[in-house]
């Protein structure tokens, strides 16, 4: 669709997920999978040295094989066969200030999660994006999953009658497992503050949103270290209270011994409810209060709802997984800025894809979080129920939600080399 509209793919620059990167080849692999990008622009490290040598290790002209994201956006934004997208996946603290630079010079963005290292941060972004009328993708990958779409579908459609329960998990055991890595995601101000929230914890939060339909209004939340000497948060238990007077929780860590990756999601109304794991990515359990359970898999082809049906590509039988679900993001994505490079309208009624307002609102419920679990007390979302506001950042960029239980930086660790990028 991108070279029916424009003649031509678009052409993106990547900040970020150099050597090492476990999130940069994703991103990278995700933009290519369906065609619609040249990636021909990078600053793939904080070290100019191996940010330019990167560059050229991924075939990049040495004139565009940048050494910071600075001169990646200063010299782009002079070039007549300029980027068109830029895409952010760098550590959290230099989100706000790649992402404002980039909407500056004109730029699309698409920014891995969290949006920034605070409350206000991120909504100053988001105020920046709605003014330029540029595009925004935030990649919270997971809502690109078929059947995730799918239960979203059947929500809205009302098959699960009104939502009364969203019950939420993420259970990895990286931290548990891995005692001696280092990177900097142990350094809470580079981070934003906790671990748990700001890395996995946000996915949770937002996939309840995604297909429920339903915000957080106010939560009560246990964040902490479970790992002892650990120098970041690894645990955060939590109820909720929704817009729509339902209740939910949610558990999140990363230091479950064993544990892989463990994301999931049970959503309970009137009429019965749906349960996800992303380990088993491409089946739906659709419990009814009427009558069988139903395994929903992409094998039911046309009974899809329209959202699960335009999000895959092979035909039944053959398992879609993660690489897929990034890709979702990034081909919808490239639909919507072709049309607007084109002047034209956006080639669908709705988009799939999390806008920067998702962005905001991750952090939002981050924010509570923080605050519920200082205070003991529960604590409202920013934006929803009283209005009260639960932000601690300054709104500069590089303030942090709270402070993770950081009483020995010198402990295990994991991540990238400190003195490189994601």
């Amino acid at each position: 669709m991108v070279m029916q509209i424009l003649g031509r793919r678009l052409r993106l620059g990547v900040v970020g997920g150099g050597a090492g990167s476990f999130i940069g080849p994703v991103h990278r692999m995700a933009a290519r999978l369906d065609g619609h990008y040249e990636i021909v622009a990078s600053a793939l490290s904080s070290n100019p040295e191996r940010g330019r040598q990167g560059g050229l290790e991924l075939g990049l002209a040495p004139e565009r094989s940048y050494g910071s994201w600075q001169e990646l956006i200063r010299a782009e934004a002079q070039r007549a066969d300029r980027i068109d997208v830029l895409a952010v996946m760098t550590p959290n603290d230099s989100h706000f200030d790649i992402c404002m630079a980039a909407l500056d010079a004109g730029f699309h963005v698409v920014c891995d999660k969290p949006l920034a290292n605070d409350l206000q941060s991120a909504q100053l972004l988001a105020a920046k994006a709605r003014a330029t009328g540029l595009g925004f993708c935030v990649t919270y990958c997971y809502t690109g999953y078929p059947m995730v779409r799918q239960a979203r579908e059947m929500v809205a459609s009302g098959a699960l009658g009104e939502i009364r329960q969203v019950h939420l998990q993420y259970v990895q055991g990286n931290v548990a497992d891995a005692p001696s890595s280092t990177g900097w995601r142990m350094q809470p101000a580079r981070l934003g503050g906790s671990l748990v929230l700001l890395d996995i914890g946000t996915h949770a939060f937002h996939l309840g949103d995604y297909v429920s339909g339903l915000q957080i209004e106010r939560l009560s939340a246990d964040v902490g270290a479970t790992v002892p000497g650990g120098a970041v948060d690894d645990y955060v238990g939590s109820l909720m209270h929704y817009s729509n007077g339902a209740r939910g929780s949610l558990w999140v860590t990363n230091a479950a011994a064993g544990s892989e990756h463990g994301l999931s999601f049970r959503i309970h109304g009137t009429l019965g409810g749906l349960e996800w794991q992303q380990e088993e990515p491409n089946r739906l359990l659709h419990r009814s209060g009427q009558g069988f359970d139903r395994v929903l898999t992409r094998r039911l082809g046309p009974q899809l709802g329209a959202d699960a049906a335009r999000s895959i590509r092979v035909e039944r039988g053959h398992p879609e997984g993660y690489l897929e679900a990034f890709a979702n993001l990034y081909t919808e994505f490239a639909q919507v800025v072709a049309a607007r490079l084109a002047g034209r309208e956006p080639p669908f009624a709705h988009t799939l894809y999390p806008p920067v307002e998702d962005g905001v609102q991750g952090l939002a419920y981050v924010a509570a979080a923080v605050q519920s679990a200082e205070s003991g007390a529960w604590a409202w979302v920013a934006g929803a129920g009283s209005g009260n506001s639960a932000s601690t950042g300054t709104g500069t960029g590089t303030g942090t939600l709270g402070v993770a239980s950081a009483q020995d930086t010198g402990a295990w660790t994991f991540g990238a080399a400190d003195d490189d990028w994601y």
